[in-house]
């Protein structure tokens, strides 16, 4: 019998656990979350094929593979664990200190076999899948520009908000670009039905991730949609709690290099509810460590984990479809 932990019972940790059983990917899902509000509520949304531990958890992780969806700040301790008990491993990890801090635990993933797949939700995530697809239109990438719209559950949203009065970090000349919060506008089109949004430098873990993935790129750099409240109310508390869950989102990747020693510009979107992508990428990458169609067999990103073609074609059935700005190549 195939059993998958999943931690945290959210807006995601929820839906990834709807996805494996709709697919029999797994036959039993243990589900923990410190809430038992959630939890009850995640109960009644689930099959009986669900089993609930409510807090304190046991220490023993008995499963095939965990899947880590937890509030920023827990997840650290959960990957330790695992990496520990050499259970594979998908962590939805949007935060930046705590994605720069998991992956630190590399080498222990490397000494033990263990596989690991950081970056699992919107963005990162599926950003670097679309960057890895967007590679093989190009002969050489010279940069890689990720901007996202939109949040998932309330603990994306708490990130989401923090991120706008804290630094960004981008790549850019062979060194980290350090940048203030909220600074950098800048005018992006996004697939329909977002459309265009103002954009602005954030604390985002897209560019950490994609360094990973693509470390000979001269430039990456992350934005994040939002409105002139956003950035005023960055640097205080929520005012008013989030949603359970957020509204339509979307993401956008734009890759400048050369083709047949032309510059060429790529840019690959997708439209969707945050927390629907999010899920819908983390179960795929569940079934692709189950089925072994995984590259590598230690910690990693997602973009380097599978094939980016494969994987897409995958989440074209499950409704998650990309779009190609083709353009007016029309020259006057």
């Amino acid at each position: 019998m195939v059993r998958a932990l999943v931690i945290g019972a959210g807006a995601v940790g929820t839906k990834v656990a709807q996805q494996l059983l709709a697919s029999n990917s797994v036959d039993q899902i243990v589900l923990r979350d410190i809430s038992p509000e959630k939890l009850g509520t995640a109960s009644k949304t689930l099959s009986g094929r669900v089993e609930v531990e409510h807090f304190p958890f046991s220490q023993n992780m008995d499963a095939d593979v965990v899947v880590v969806a937890s509030p920023r700040g827990t997840q650290l301790e959960a990957v330790k664990n695992s990496i520990r008990l050499s259970r594979p491993t998908v962590v939805v990890s949007d935060g930046l200190a705590e994605t720069i801090s998991i992956l630190k635990l590399e080498e222990e993933a490397f000494n033990l076999k263990v596989p690991v797949v950081v970056g699992t939700g919107f963005a990162p995530g599926l950003s670097c899948v679309l960057a890895a697809y967007g590679e093989t239109m190009l002969d050489e990438i010279e940069e890689i520009h990720v901007s996202k719209m939109g949040t998932g559950g309330p603990a994306c949203a708490l990130v989401h908000h923090r991120a706008l009065s804290r630094s960004s970090y981008g790549w850019r000349e062979n060194c980290w670009d350090r940048k203030l919060g909220g600074s950098g506008r800048e005018l992006l089109w996004f697939p329909e039905p977002v459309g265009p949004q103002d954009c602005y430098n954030a604390s985002l873990a897209d560019p950490i991730l994609l360094h990973h993935v693509f470390p000979k790129v001269s430039r990456i750099s992350a934005k994040m949609a939002a409105t002139r409240r956003d950035r005023f109310t960055a640097f205080f508390p929520m005012l008013t709690p989030p949603h359970s869950e957020g509204g339509i989102g979307a993401i956008r990747v734009e890759l400048r290099g050369q083709k047949n020693s032309v510059h060429e510009n790529v840019v690959i979107g997708v439209a969707e509810r945050p927390a629907v992508a999010a899920a819908s990428v983390t179960a795929l990458t569940v079934e692709f460590l189950l089925n072994k169609k995984t590259k590598l067999n230690h910690m990693s990103t997602l973009g380097l984990m599978i094939d980016a073609s494969e994987f897409l074609s995958e989440l074209a059935k499950r409704s998650i479809d990309i779009q190609i700005f083709e353009g007016d190549k029309t020259t006057v």
